[in-house]
């Protein structure tokens, strides 16, 4: 326990700051949370604005030293990507073209079309043949080295 009066301040302090960082870092993982919520959900305008919401709350924590820059850039980083990957989904399905019926089959024009589709074969460069490394013969059982001896057990006198 504290002795003197300033050490005693000081664990007051400490015990008001560390409720006040937890309250913020739960907060953190709420809007983190919200983002990936709507983005599961498939909402793209929701996403972005919970995604600004979170960044923004982010960056205050790491100006009041809540948390370490490095793990801020992370959690920015994971989340963001989250955001885009239904950005770029709801983007891929709206540029889709739309399935339409196909035409009746022309079945000797068919080979004709996929020769032409496909490029010319490319001549073969002449590379020069790797030099093959002799293998390394193993020695001998006569050549190899004996073990080493173990010293022998000391007398008790």
């Amino acid at each position: 326990m504290a002795n003197t009066k300033s050490s005693k301040k000081d664990l007051r302090r400490t015990a008001k700051r560390r409720v006040r960082n937890q309250e913020v870092r739960a907060s953190l993982k709420t809007h983190i949370k919200k983002v990936k919520l709507s983005a599961t959900a498939g909402k793209v305008e929701e996403t972005a604005e919970n995604l600004s919401n979170a960044l923004s709350a982010i960056d205050k924590a790491v100006q009041r030293g809540i948390i370490h820059k490095n793990q801020a850039a992370r959690r920015k980083s994971r989340v963001a990507k989250k955001a885009n990957s239904v950005k770029a989904a709801s983007e891929a399905i709206a540029n889709a073209p739309v399935a339409e019926k196909a035409p009746a089959k022309a079945t000797a024009a068919k080979p004709a079309a996929k020769a032409a589709a496909k490029p010319a074969a490319k001549p073969a460069a002449a590379k020069p043949a790797a030099a093959k490394k002799a293998p390394v013969e193993k020695k001998a059982a006569a050549e190899k080295k004996p073990a080493a001896k173990k010293p022998a057990p000391k007398k008790k006198d």
